[in-house]
Protein backbone atom coordinates (compact mmCIF):
# COMPACT_ATOMS: atom_id res chain seq x y z
CA UNK A 1 0.00 0.00 0.00
CA UNK A 2 1.15 3.51 -0.80
CA UNK A 3 1.08 6.23 1.87
CA UNK A 4 -2.13 7.83 0.59
CA UNK A 5 -3.94 4.50 0.13
CA UNK A 6 -2.91 3.42 3.62
CA UNK A 7 -4.12 6.72 5.08
CA UNK A 8 -7.55 6.21 3.51
CA UNK A 9 -7.82 2.52 4.39
CA UNK A 10 -6.27 2.52 7.86
CA UNK A 11 -9.55 3.24 9.64
CA UNK A 12 -11.07 0.09 8.14
CA UNK A 13 -8.14 -2.22 8.86
CA UNK A 14 -7.93 -4.34 12.02
CA UNK A 15 -4.56 -5.73 13.09
CA UNK A 16 -5.17 -8.27 15.81
CA UNK A 17 -2.49 -8.93 18.45
CA UNK A 18 -0.32 -6.18 17.01
CA UNK A 19 2.18 -4.00 18.84
CA UNK A 20 -0.41 -1.26 19.41
CA UNK A 21 -3.83 -2.32 20.78
CA UNK A 22 -5.38 0.60 18.90
CA UNK A 23 -4.55 -1.14 15.62
CA UNK A 24 -7.32 -3.64 16.39
CA UNK A 25 -9.90 -0.86 16.77
CA UNK A 26 -11.66 1.53 14.39
CA UNK A 27 -9.64 4.46 15.72
CA UNK A 28 -7.74 5.95 12.78
CA UNK A 29 -3.95 6.27 13.23
CA UNK A 30 -4.34 10.03 12.72
CA UNK A 31 -6.35 10.04 15.96
CA UNK A 32 -3.76 8.16 18.01
CA UNK A 33 -2.29 11.43 19.37
CA UNK A 34 -5.74 12.27 20.76
CA UNK A 35 -5.92 8.93 22.55
CA UNK A 36 -2.43 9.51 23.93
CA UNK A 37 -3.61 12.89 25.20
CA UNK A 38 -6.47 11.17 27.03
CA UNK A 39 -4.11 8.52 28.44
CA UNK A 40 -1.75 11.16 29.75
CA UNK A 41 -4.62 13.03 31.36
CA UNK A 42 -6.05 10.02 33.21
CA UNK A 43 -2.62 8.40 33.75
CA UNK A 44 -3.62 5.03 32.38
CA UNK A 45 -2.18 2.68 29.77
CA UNK A 46 -4.01 2.00 26.52
CA UNK A 47 -4.66 -1.64 27.47
CA UNK A 48 -6.23 -0.49 30.73
CA UNK A 49 -8.40 2.07 28.97
CA UNK A 50 -9.80 -0.03 26.13
CA UNK A 51 -13.07 -1.63 27.18
CA UNK A 52 -13.21 0.04 30.60
CA UNK A 53 -16.63 1.68 30.50
CA UNK A 54 -16.32 2.99 34.06
CA UNK A 55 -13.47 5.27 32.98
CA UNK A 56 -14.62 6.12 29.48
CA UNK A 57 -18.17 7.10 30.47
CA UNK A 58 -16.76 9.72 32.83
CA UNK A 59 -14.66 11.40 30.16
CA UNK A 60 -15.83 14.77 28.82
CA UNK A 61 -15.31 14.97 25.01
CA UNK A 62 -15.27 18.78 25.03
CA UNK A 63 -12.18 18.68 27.24
CA UNK A 64 -10.16 17.00 24.48
CA UNK A 65 -11.66 18.76 21.47
CA UNK A 66 -9.48 21.15 19.49
CA UNK A 67 -9.25 22.66 16.01
CA UNK A 68 -8.46 19.24 14.53
CA UNK A 69 -10.82 17.02 16.51
CA UNK A 70 -14.31 18.33 17.19
CA UNK A 71 -16.57 17.12 19.99
CA UNK A 72 -18.48 14.65 17.72
CA UNK A 73 -15.20 13.06 16.61
CA UNK A 74 -13.90 12.77 20.17
CA UNK A 75 -17.24 11.27 21.23
CA UNK A 76 -16.99 8.61 18.50
CA UNK A 77 -13.42 7.76 19.52
CA UNK A 78 -14.43 7.32 23.15
CA UNK A 79 -17.33 5.05 22.11
CA UNK A 80 -14.96 2.96 20.00
CA UNK A 81 -12.53 2.63 22.91
CA UNK A 82 -15.41 1.47 25.09
CA UNK A 83 -16.47 -1.23 22.62
CA UNK A 84 -13.69 -1.93 20.10
CA UNK A 85 -14.95 -3.32 16.82
CA UNK A 86 -18.53 -2.21 17.42
CA UNK A 87 -20.80 -1.82 14.40
CA UNK A 88 -21.95 1.84 14.36
CA UNK A 89 -24.98 0.97 12.22
CA UNK A 90 -28.34 0.61 13.98
CA UNK A 91 -29.61 -2.90 14.63
CA UNK A 92 -31.30 -4.40 11.59
CA UNK A 93 -34.71 -5.91 12.25
CA UNK A 94 -36.58 -8.28 9.97
CA UNK A 95 -40.14 -9.53 9.94
CA UNK A 96 -40.88 -13.01 11.24
CA UNK A 97 -43.13 -14.61 8.66
CA UNK A 98 -45.79 -17.01 9.93
CA UNK A 99 -44.95 -20.69 9.62
CA UNK A 100 -47.08 -22.47 7.06
CA UNK A 101 -47.97 -19.28 5.22
CA UNK A 102 -45.86 -19.46 2.08
CA UNK A 103 -48.28 -18.79 -0.78
CA UNK A 104 -51.37 -16.71 -1.35
CA UNK A 105 -53.65 -19.74 -0.99
CA UNK A 106 -52.43 -20.17 2.60
CA UNK A 107 -53.95 -16.84 3.62
CA UNK A 108 -57.19 -16.72 5.57
CA UNK A 109 -59.40 -13.78 6.46
CA UNK A 110 -58.69 -12.22 9.88
CA UNK A 111 -55.22 -13.78 9.97
CA UNK A 112 -52.75 -11.51 11.79
CA UNK A 113 -49.27 -11.49 10.29
CA UNK A 114 -45.97 -9.68 10.51
CA UNK A 115 -44.61 -8.12 7.35
CA UNK A 116 -42.24 -5.58 5.85
CA UNK A 117 -43.33 -2.43 4.03
CA UNK A 118 -41.93 -2.65 0.49
CA UNK A 119 -43.37 0.51 -1.01
CA UNK A 120 -45.42 3.53 0.05
CA UNK A 121 -47.77 5.24 -2.38
CA UNK A 122 -50.28 8.06 -2.13
CA UNK A 123 -53.12 5.56 -1.68
CA UNK A 124 -51.48 3.26 0.86
CA UNK A 125 -48.61 0.89 1.55
CA UNK A 126 -47.57 -2.44 0.09
CA UNK A 127 -46.45 -5.08 2.57
CA UNK A 128 -44.50 -8.29 2.03
CA UNK A 129 -46.05 -10.99 4.24
CA UNK A 130 -44.03 -13.89 2.87
CA UNK A 131 -46.36 -15.21 0.16
CA UNK A 132 -44.47 -13.87 -2.89
CA UNK A 133 -47.22 -11.31 -3.48
CA UNK A 134 -47.35 -8.02 -1.61
CA UNK A 135 -50.59 -7.05 0.06
CA UNK A 136 -52.04 -3.55 0.13
CA UNK A 137 -52.86 -1.58 3.24
CA UNK A 138 -55.15 1.15 1.95
CA UNK A 139 -54.56 4.66 3.34
CA UNK A 140 -57.85 4.39 5.21
CA UNK A 141 -56.59 1.28 7.01
CA UNK A 142 -53.18 2.56 8.09
CA UNK A 143 -54.31 3.99 11.42
CA UNK A 144 -57.34 4.61 13.59
CA UNK A 145 -57.05 8.32 12.84
CA UNK A 146 -57.27 10.23 9.57
CA UNK A 147 -54.12 9.88 7.46
CA UNK A 148 -53.42 12.48 4.81
CA UNK A 149 -50.04 11.16 3.72
CA UNK A 150 -49.08 7.47 4.19
CA UNK A 151 -45.42 8.49 4.44
CA UNK A 152 -46.14 10.01 7.85
CA UNK A 153 -47.22 6.60 9.17
CA UNK A 154 -45.00 4.03 7.47
CA UNK A 155 -41.79 3.84 5.48
CA UNK A 156 -40.11 1.26 3.26
CA UNK A 157 -38.34 -1.40 5.28
CA UNK A 158 -40.51 -0.92 8.35
CA UNK A 159 -41.73 -4.05 10.11
CA UNK A 160 -45.49 -3.92 10.73
CA UNK A 161 -48.32 -6.12 11.95
CA UNK A 162 -51.27 -6.48 9.62
CA UNK A 163 -54.59 -8.33 9.43
CA UNK A 164 -55.84 -10.03 6.28
CA UNK A 165 -59.14 -8.53 5.12
CA UNK A 166 -59.65 -10.04 1.69
CA UNK A 167 -57.82 -12.41 -0.64
CA UNK A 168 -58.45 -12.68 -4.37
CA UNK A 169 -56.22 -15.56 -5.34
CA UNK A 170 -57.12 -15.48 -9.03
CA UNK A 171 -56.27 -11.79 -9.44
CA UNK A 172 -53.45 -11.98 -6.88
CA UNK A 173 -54.81 -9.22 -4.69
CA UNK A 174 -54.46 -9.12 -0.94
CA UNK A 175 -56.24 -6.48 1.11
CA UNK A 176 -54.65 -5.82 4.50
CA UNK A 177 -55.23 -3.49 7.43
CA UNK A 178 -52.98 -2.19 10.19
CA UNK A 179 -56.06 -1.54 12.31
CA UNK A 180 -56.07 -4.93 13.99
CA UNK A 181 -59.56 -4.36 15.36
CA UNK A 182 -60.98 -4.31 11.81
CA UNK A 183 -63.01 -7.36 10.83
CA UNK A 184 -62.80 -9.04 7.47
CA UNK A 185 -65.93 -9.08 5.26
CA UNK A 186 -68.17 -12.05 6.08
CA UNK A 187 -67.78 -13.66 2.67
CA UNK A 188 -64.76 -15.93 2.38
CA UNK A 189 -61.99 -15.30 -0.12
CA UNK A 190 -63.12 -18.26 -2.23
CA UNK A 191 -66.71 -17.03 -2.30
CA UNK A 192 -65.56 -13.56 -3.33
CA UNK A 193 -63.56 -14.97 -6.23
CA UNK A 194 -66.51 -17.08 -7.34
CA UNK A 195 -68.82 -14.05 -7.19
CA UNK A 196 -66.47 -12.06 -9.44
CA UNK A 197 -66.44 -14.79 -12.11
CA UNK A 198 -70.04 -15.92 -11.85
CA UNK A 199 -72.08 -14.67 -14.79
CA UNK A 200 -75.42 -15.68 -13.38
CA UNK A 201 -78.47 -13.45 -13.37
CA UNK A 202 -78.02 -12.93 -9.65
CA UNK A 203 -74.58 -11.44 -10.19
CA UNK A 204 -75.84 -9.24 -13.00
CA UNK A 205 -78.63 -7.88 -10.85
CA UNK A 206 -76.11 -7.10 -8.11
CA UNK A 207 -74.01 -5.20 -10.64
CA UNK A 208 -77.05 -3.21 -11.76
CA UNK A 209 -77.91 -2.31 -8.17
CA UNK A 210 -74.35 -1.16 -7.61
CA UNK A 211 -74.57 1.10 -10.65
CA UNK A 212 -77.84 2.53 -9.38
CA UNK A 213 -76.31 3.56 -6.09
CA UNK A 214 -76.23 0.41 -3.96
CA UNK A 215 -72.48 0.49 -3.71
CA UNK A 216 -70.16 -2.00 -2.05
CA UNK A 217 -68.78 -1.23 1.42
CA UNK A 218 -66.43 1.78 1.41
CA UNK A 219 -63.38 -0.36 2.20
CA UNK A 220 -64.00 -2.62 -0.80
CA UNK A 221 -64.38 0.39 -3.11
CA UNK A 222 -61.21 1.96 -1.77
CA UNK A 223 -59.24 -1.24 -2.24
CA UNK A 224 -60.51 -1.74 -5.77
CA UNK A 225 -59.66 1.84 -6.71
CA UNK A 226 -56.18 1.52 -5.25
CA UNK A 227 -55.45 -1.69 -7.12
CA UNK A 228 -56.82 -0.04 -10.25
CA UNK A 229 -54.32 2.80 -9.91
CA UNK A 230 -51.53 0.28 -9.45
CA UNK A 231 -52.54 -1.57 -12.62
CA UNK A 232 -52.39 1.66 -14.62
Amino acid sequence: LGDKTYEQAAGFLRIMNGDDPLDASAVHPESYPLVEKILKDIQKGVKELIGDASILKNLHPEKYADEKFGVPTVTDIIKELEKPGRDPRPEFTTAIFKDGVEKISDLKADMILEGVVTNVAAFGAFVDIGVHQDGLVHISALANTFVKDPHTVVKAGQVVKVKVLEVDEKRKRIALTMRLSDEAPKASAGAQTEQRTNKSNTQKSQDRRAQEGHSAPPMNIAMAAAFGKLKK
